[in-house]
């Protein structure tokens, strides 16, 4: 009984410690745009990390969207971690009425859609009840609700220049969705370097994404800097065993991704136009798996289409691991993209050969040839892959768990950021 209630006051008392200590953090504001929680895509994982480090300085006060039913089960886990917390369902179908009114009147699209009464009064009522002197914010769509606290210290957290994006979609569509997209491209780019120029600190998610952006925005380069993504090792480890989830004799090839998002259409599509019927006359055993949420209709096409099941669209999968543990190789043919590619690095850490695009390889630090091959002409990235399947490289593999190790630790990357809330 006595060893009872001594467990029981020193539980107690590590609670009031823990209590006392948070009390004494300073507050600060972050601004997210999608619930930073679960961790399954890219934007989600560096804001999920992001909130986890800040929590561990500051008393944080998070304000985030919700854009899928399934999230709401994540809100406990997400509170754990905040002071408060406030979470606004995003419903697609006003936001893209705002969308529309916003291209009528010249403003950007993004920013329309994400644009909520109810969140700007929560955000207002927090920041003047909790003297909060510290606002960071995930993505260029949020800095609307911190633009109203100019004594604050201001810091976002761009991830990548979004404007960019658009202008490669202008690229790859045709008319008119090439000149709506255009339209969004300069318009966000006029924000994005309004924001920088306001703000005390502009984060980018690399030291070539950052570059990039101090060629636009080049009157606010002395505050542009960058972090990059980490990757949770102890996770994505191929010390473990895993199920194969893949038929006997298949030789698989992964994309791993959210598969309602255009580059990883556009990229997965290009794969199976232009690089696996060559893949598969070579090597006839080889199946091309495409791992993520919510596939477009287009993507769901492909499986049908294929002959032979060459093309498997898994749609959600519980755990992407067991899947990228048992291929052959990772790909990553992207043709769109921005910033670091955490489907690159995550497959890099599970010790598999990953043939890359450029566009997916740019930011990552690695070396071609030793920790991953990049690859971009058709036949160029069918070579590639032949030659893994015909002759397994587990050296690469091995290569790549160690690199990603060394150097793409999430601690080491954002342990720096607090020094952008107390210069």
């Amino acid at each position: 009984m006595n060893s009872i209630i001594e467990g029981a006051l020193q539980r107690q008392s590590a609670a009031a410690a823990k209590a006392q200590a948070d009390a004494a953090k300073p507050d600060l504001l972050l601004l997210v745009h999608r619930i930073p929680y679960p961790p399954n895509k890219g934007d989600k994982i560096r804001s999920y990390n992001l909130l986890k480090h800040l929590a561990t300085k500051y008393r944080v006060h998070l304000a985030t969207f919700v854009d899928d039913a399934d999230d709401w089960q994540h809100v406990p886990t997400v509170e754990a971690l905040c002071a408060s917390s406030h979470f606004v369902k995003l419903d697609p179908t006003r936001g893209k009425l705002r969308s529309a009114k916003g291209l009528a009147t010249g403003k950007s699209l993004s920013l329309e859609y994400y644009r909520d009464a109810e969140m700007k009064r929560w955000v207002a009522r927090t920041m003047r009840e909790r003297g909060i002197a510290r606002v960071m914010t995930f993505c260029s769509v949020m800095a609307q609700y911190a633009q109203d606290f100019p004594a604050a210290r201001r810091v976002i957290d761009f991830c990548d220049i979004d404007s960019d994006k658009w202008r490669q979609y202008a690229e790859k569509k045709k008319w008119p969705m090439s000149w709506v997209y255009r339209h969004e491209a300069r318009s966000l780019l006029d924000y994005e370097r309004k924001i920088a120029q306001d703000f005390d600190a502009s984060l980018f998610v690399s030291a070539p994404e950052a570059e990039l952006f101090r060629t636009l925005a080049p009157e606010s380069s002395a505050k542009i800097g960058h972090f990059s993504n980490g990757v949770d090792t102890e996770y994505f480890s191929a010390a473990r065993a895993y199920d194969n989830p893949y038929a006997p004799g298949e030789q698989a090839l992964v994309f791993t991704g959210a598969m309602d998002y255009w580059p990883n259409i556009d990229a997965v599509k290009w794969f199976a136009e232009h690089v696996l019927p060559r893949v598969r006359a070579a090597v006839p055993g080889a199946r091309f798996y495409i791992v993520g949420s919510r596939p477009a209709p287009e993507v769901l096409a492909l499986a049908t289409q294929s002959s032979d099941a060459a093309i498997v669209v898994t749609g959600t999968v519980p755990d992407v691991r067991p899947y990228l543990a048992h291929c052959v190789a990772a790909v990553a043919p992207l043709r769109i993209a921005r910033g670091i590619q955490n489907k690159v690095l995550e497959a890099m850490a599970m010790g598999r050969p990953v043939v890359s695009s450029k566009q997916a390889f740019e930011g990552i630090e690695a070396t071609p040839g030793r920790e991953l091959i990049v690859a971009d002409a058709p036949d160029d990235y069918a070579d590639s892959v032949i030659e893994l399947l015909r002759n397994a490289n587990p050296a690469m593999g091995q290569a790549a768990r160690v690199q990603v190790e060394r150097r793409y630790s999430w601690s080491a990357h954002l342990s720096p950021i607090e020094a952008r809330f107390e210069c």
